[in-house]
């Protein structure tokens, strides 16, 4: 073993590209248009029974729902939202507020943070899978320099992109799929990164009486300024942990050995 090799470098997925995987680009190509098609299809065919104003208009049908069958309840949801974080559908947003206001803040938090982040790392697959060899072919010095960059600091790299809600967290799926960042890695970075946005929406859903005031009032009316202020100090604190660690672990100087 290397003895000035960075610890962090263990959170790298280190396993070459295979000539059976890189000769066979056709084969991905058709897959990948496959799951396109699916995704497609799906959101066409189910996209307008998730908006707010059709699950307003059944309201009383989904209570009655899950007071006959709660259990059903949570594993459809739970797949509901793997399904939709997996295939980087539209509307994950109004669909955590729904599921805190149905479930409730526990349940719904327990839910949706275990159900994203299982969704996230199947779009963080998808993503590896169809398009790392041809970045990696295309890209190869621009993606060594990221590469180099997640291995001193990759885990802490994701974690401020997870707390930070500027940025979609699909976009962050598709872009670490293209890296060499380990799944595991990736899977319980995520779970931690997203939990306290994840709460924040989740919360701001079980304080919402009925889903019919929020179809009236939108997603954008249901967070206060507390909500945001959170938020904004969530996207902070990487950068403050990151120097507190930077810090206690800064070297001493000669004169500094020295003295001690």
């Amino acid at each position: 073993m290397n003895p000035s090799r960075n610890p962090l470098s263990s959170d790298l997925d280190e396993t070459p590209v295979s000539s059976t995987q890189s000769s066979r680009p056709w084969t991905k190509l058709v897959a990948l248009v496959v799951v396109i098609v699916v995704a497609t299809v799906a959101y066409s065919q189910f996209g307008d029974r998730l908006s707010l104003d059709y699950l307003a208009q059944r309201e009383t049908q989904l209570r009655s729902v899950q007071q006959s069958a709660p259990l059903l309840t949570v594993v459809v949801a739970i797949a509901l939202y793997v399904a939709m974080a997996g295939l980087s559908l539209p509307g994950a947003t109004a669909l955590t507020l729904v599921f805190g206001w149905y479930f409730g803040f526990l349940q719904g938090l327990g839910i949706v943070s275990f159900g994203s982040t299982a969704g996230a790392t199947i779009a963080f697959l998808l993503s590896r899978y169809f398009l790392r060899d041809w970045v990696e072919r295309s890209m190869q010095k621009r993606l060594a320099a990221i590469n180099a960059a997640l291995e001193r600091e990759g885990a802490l790299y994701l974690f401020t992109l997870r707390l930070i809600p500027a940025v979609p967290f699909f976009v962050v799926n598709a872009l670490m799929g293209l890296t060499k960042i380990r799944a595991t890695t990736f899977w319980w970075v995520s779970q931690l990164g997203m939990l306290p946005g994840t709460a924040a929406y989740v919360y701001a859903g079980s304080t919402v009486p009925s889903l019919d005031v929020l179809a009236k009032k939108g997603v954008g009316q249901v967070f206060s300024w507390q909500l945001v202020l959170a938020f904004a100090i969530l996207s902070l604190f990487p950068l403050i942990l990151k120097k507190l660690v930077s810090a206690f672990a800064r070297k001493p100087t000669p004169q500094e050995a020295t003295k001690a």
